[in-house]
């Protein structure tokens, strides 16, 4: 296995992956649009295809490796970047895969000089080894005025809030949905 970043030409798989955990709500839904525009975001993990085992075209996207896993890292500014849409194909999962994904995902915020990342999930046994501690969803004004105001789920959240990094002091969005004026966030 091996994570590398995301080119255009993976939009699709990704969008499938994505795709598997957003019926539960585990994800948000992405469409392929938005996965296009935020390309850059993305990091990919791609294993062996079985299909060939010629080893001089390793690496080439798509000939010789299968995308299993996805993940993104949204930036708001060096206080803070989100690490968002993160999927492992099910037979992948356990493999490290996930690990791989945070791993470079972190390499990329680190190469921004990203001061905090933040996460949002349900599973926080698996980022909690990892380095991220609970937070307050207060404490992370940017995420929640940028997605919380338009998710479904803005009264009924049961998504924890993690972080890793110094917590930032100010945000750089504003409130855009009156629900979040109403809560205080």
């Amino acid at each position: 296995m091996r994570a590398r970043r995301a080119l255009l030409p993976d939009a699709e798989a990704i969008r499938a992956l994505v795709a598997q955990f957003t019926a539960d709500g585990t994800l948000l839904p992405r469409s392929l649009a938005e996965i296009c525009e935020n390309i850059r975001d993305f990091v990919v993990v791609e294993a062996p295809s079985p299909k060939t085992q010629d080893r001089h075209l390793a690496g080439t996207p798509g000939e010789t490796s299968k995308i299993i896993g996805c993940g993104a890292l949204h930036l708001y500014g060096t206080h803070l970047a989100e690490i968002r849409s993160i999927a492992v194909a099910p037979p992948a999962q356990g493999l490290g895969a996930g690990k791989l994904l945070v791993k470079a995902l972190m390499e990329e915020a680190d190469r921004h000089h990203v001061a905090c990342v933040c996460l949002f999930t349900r599973i926080p046994k698996f980022f909690a080894p990892l380095g991220f501690g609970v937070s307050q969803r207060e404490k992370l004004p940017d995420k929640i005025y940028k997605d919380c105001a338009t998710c479904p789920r803005l009264l009924d959240c049961d998504e924890i809030a993690m972080h890793r990094g110094e917590l930032p002091h100010f945000a750089i969005l504003e409130p855009a949905h009156a629900e979040l004026i109403k809560l205080n966030l």
